[in-house]
């Protein structure tokens, strides 16, 4: 057993390594000719870079071939437990029930991932303390809910933040009294939807400025909905019970530095493209640009 598991891991480590080799040769084809390829016979240069990534992908390709064979073959079919009867059906539309059951499962799983990274990031920022002195336990003083303020203080909050950039172009809205809803326009680059809870920000949604400003519905563009699950991760980061309006505040400052989302290159790569997208993360303290390999 114990033989088997190390000759599958080492089967995916050669499909992984495979993989990596592949990108590297589509990287180079779609960087072509570049400067480190000097002034004189660069066609050359390019062309034999090329030969060595081929050979190298072909090599590894061999490597995925002979880790395969020596795998081995399951005994039987299969338990796909009562998902075996979907194969069944006659009708068009139940057959098709099982590539959503996968899709089911695949959605499910996601979520249990991001709900145990949210959990973690939660309870490292939980501020639930307790006071004993000889033996007694001294309760706290009950702090004021964050959902139940009123609306003046959310409106000086978000006027604030407002003259703090100007770049930035804040327009507010109350579809759910008192709770407000904000669009703030970054420069010319992307618009943010904002949904307020009180003075907590309670969800986020970046899409381009020729989209529409719906809060529920995500972006059709990749490069939004990376930077929009990055200012989930923010979002969380950023959260204080305590003192909701520094979050909020320091949330937007870490928001405005995607000001430079298409002209600043990723900090540790030097590049601006990073599979066909520009460093979507920016740093939770430095601000810094990185792409999503790279930070």
């Amino acid at each position: 057993m114990d033989r088997d598991i190390e000759q599958l891991n080492s089967a995916l480590n050669s499909v992984k390594i495979l993989r990596s080799n592949v990108r590297r040769v589509f990287e180079s084809v779609s960087n072509g000719l570049r400067a480190d390829h000097g002034e004189e016979i660069k066609e050359n240069r390019y062309i034999l870079e090329l030969q060595e990534l081929l050979t190298t992908v072909n090599n590894n390709l061999r490597d995925v071939e002979n880790s395969v064979a020596n795998l081995t073959p399951p005994p039987g079919a299969f338990n796909l437990g009562n998902t075996t009867y979907l194969s069944q059906e006659t009708t068009q539309d139940r057959q098709q029930l099982y590539g959503q059951l996968v899709n089911s499962y695949k959605w499910t799983d996601k979520i249990r991932e991001y709900s145990a990274l949210a959990g973690n990031i939660l309870a490292s920022n939980s501020f639930n303390k307790t006071y004993k002195t000889f033996g007694t336990t001294k309760r706290r003083k009950t702090q004021t809910s964050n959902h139940n303020v009123p609306p003046e203080i959310i409106e000086n909050l978000i006027t604030s933040i407002d003259r703090l950039f100007s770049d930035v172009t804040i327009t507010a809205s109350r579809p759910f009294v008192p709770n407000p809803v904000i669009q703030v326009a970054l420069g010319r680059v992307l618009r943010a939807v904002i949904a307020f809870k009180g003075l907590m920000i309670e969800w986020v949604v970046v899409k381009a400025l020729s989209e529409g400003s719906d809060v529920w519905t995500e972006s059709r563009y990749k490069v939004f909905r990376k930077v929009t699950e990055n200012c989930h991760a923010a979002m969380c980061h950023f959260h204080s019970p305590l003192m909701p309006d520094l979050a909020v505040r320091s949330f937007m400052h870490w928001f405005h530095s995607y000001i430079t989302l298409f002209s600043a290159p990723c900090k540790r790569c030097s590049k601006h493209l990073h599979s066909n997208l520009p460093p979507t993360w920016r740093d939770l303290r430095s601000l810094e640009p990185y792409h999503e390999e790279c930070k």
